[in-house]
């Protein structure tokens, strides 16, 4: 999570960027722009790059090849948040590294608590004021009440804005100053200025800890006043008039304390007046910079959701090659009635034959998780079930176990779900003085056999890399409990291994000759030369919704 946090921030820091690269090209035109440039900054905190690739999936269509999957995972990998830096410890994970996403979360929260105190208290203050306010009649398109605090005129609210308007500005502004004032405020209405401001407000609370985030705060209310002032002087067209009301509020009123209430008298003032009086002319946006505002657009969401639509894709076509194969011809689950003895799991040549197996066990070898991945419920690790099941003559034995798993969710009537956690795990990689393993044998064939008839040695034929950790990850788990943890391969060792590992489950264990068996991280360092490192990673979980005790038989 806290992995996934970072990937955000330095995206989202990224936009901010690339829009004031965008805002100093377009410093000569309208103010508007470069408002929505930054409002569309400040939200990108608010939208990770990852929702859109998941929007995209929602579109995808069934057809794609399976060439382009290498490239495109990669993007997808670098775009929607991977994890997978996080810091490795040698042996256990420590306690402090365990308390620190705890502690940045409390760090966080307490900050966001204070700025949401103090938004909400100013609020408050403003929202007694309105309620105390009286009402004028002045033929607008919004309600305008009278205050008496000395406030400059602003417009409170966003779903029924109000305009409060200071008592007396009337006699202390002449008419056509006042006009000018109130058509400032009618222009921050209609530009619905005060509901942008409502939603960085809530970027500034949640990212309180990133400076950029107060920054663009500073360039939207400058922004948006010059907006503002332009469209005045665009249909008043009397700058000297207009100055001087500003000037005239700001000598007898406060400027309004809360961002979303849109007033007069924000942003610098002497800069605004300069501006104002100087009557520089407002270019229009050329087509060629609106041309790199579309490109700029189409990068940052388009290509995200590009990615989506065409990920799935590739994702469904291999799920109808792989994950959809016929069904058994025969098959039979029977509650396994006491006295069961030692579970056995066996399949292939076109058959599984299990006995005594718990539906975690079955789960386990179907989705290729370790018990650490599967939240279930209780009783799935002590009920014990016999499946025997019979596929059509040749079936090759890679898809007895996608067969088995059509067949667990359909008797079981399992209901299931995929859920990302931050969950300990190892890393297994390279000793210090490199690896100590012998190519395999081009006759040999993968296989996993006890070795002096005892339980703590393993020969190993014919394995890559994938085949070793996901022996330690299930078959090796279920001997060690060292090993309740998924293991993740970071060797880049390529090609297949023969090799021989041996150890005790429990260090202090004592092997069939009489003596004390290694560990199974000493037992990797001495005997293959790779490592094992202890550290938290953001991995799938199984989460079983629903699944029957009982199952139907045949």
């Amino acid at each position: 999570m806290t992995h996934a946090v970072l990937i955000h921030l330095w995206q989202s820091t990224l936009c901010v960027l690339i829009a004031w690269a965008l805002t100093l090209a377009l410093r000569k035109n309208r103010a508007s722009v470069r408002y929505w440039i930054w409002s569309a900054a400040s939200l990108k905190f608010l939208i990770p790059l990852s929702l859109l690739v998941s929007l995209g999936a929602q579109f995808g269509v069934r057809t794609a090849t399976s060439s382009v999957q290498p490239q495109l995972s990669a993007i997808v990998n670098q775009i929607s948040a991977p994890v997978g830096l996080a810091p490795v410890i040698a042996g256990p994970v420590s306690t402090a590294t365990d308390r620190l996403p705890a502690i940045l979360f409390g760090v966080w929260l307490c900050g966001a608590a204070v700025v949401l105190l103090i938004w909400f208290r100013t609020w408050w203050n403003i929202r007694a004021l309105r309620r105390v306010a009286t009402p004028l009649d002045l033929s607008l398109p919004i309600p305008v009440m009278s205050s008496a605090a000395r406030l400059d005129p602003g417009v409170f609210g966003v779903l029924r804005p109000v305009l409060l308007l200071p008592e007396g500005i009337a006699n202390r502004l002449t008419p056509h100053q006042l006009e000018t004032v109130i058509a400032h405020e009618l222009c921050h209405v209609r530009r619905r200025d005060n509901l942008t401001a409502v939603l960085h407000m809530l970027v500034e609370t949640l990212f309180w800890f990133h400076p950029l985030v107060w920054w663009i705060g500073s360039r939207l209310a400058d922004e948006r006043e010059r907006a503002c002032d332009e469209a005045v002087l665009q249909s008043a067209g009397e700058p000297e008039v207009y100055a001087e009301g500003i000037l005239q509020v700001c000598r007898l009123y406060l400027e309004s304390p809360m961002p979303c209430m849109s007033g007069i008298s924000g942003a610098d003032l002497r800069a605004r007046i300069q501006r104002i009086l100087s009557g520089a002319r407002v270019h229009n946006i050329t087509p060629g910079r609106k041309l790199l505002l579309a490109i700029v657009a189409l990068a940052v969401a388009g290509l995200p959701l590009l990615i989506g639509v065409l990920t799935p894709r590739i994702g469904r076509a291999e799920s109808s090659q792989t994950s959809a194969p016929a069904g058994f011809d025969v098959a039979t689950i029977k509650i396994n009635r006491p006295p069961w003895y030692m579970s056995r799991m066996d399949k292939g040549h076109s058959q599984i034959n299990f006995m005594a197996v718990t539906l975690e066990d079955c789960l386990r070898l179907v989705y290729g998780l370790v018990p650490s991945q599967i939240i279930e419920p209780e009783w799935t690790t002590r009920e014990r079930y016999d499946i025997a099941a019979k596929a059509a003559p040749n079936t090759p034995d890679d898809q007895l176990v996608p067969m088995l798993r059509l067949l667990i969710e359909e008797r079981f009537k399992l209901k299931s779900h995929l859920e990302k956690r931050l969950l300990p795990v190892y890393v297994l990689k390279v000793g210090n003085k490199g690896p100590k393993l012998h190519e395999a044998k081009p006759d040999s064939a993968f296989s996993v056999l006890p070795i002096r008839g005892t339980r703590n040695g393993w020969s190993i034929t014919h394995a890559g890399m994938p085949k070793l950790v996901d022996f330690l990850s299930t078959f090796g788990a279920q001997r060690d409990p060292d090993l309740s943890r998924l293991v993740i391969d970071e060797t880049g060792l390529k090609g297949e291994f023969d090799f021989t590992l041996i150890w005790s489950p429990l260090s202090s264990a004592v092997a069939a000759d009489g003596e004390v068996g290694a560990s199974i991280f000493s037992a990797l360092q001495k005997q293959l030369g790779l490592k094992l490192e202890a550290t938290k990673r953001e991995v799938d979980r199984l989460v079983i919704d629903y699944a029957d005790r009982t199952p139907i038989p045949n």
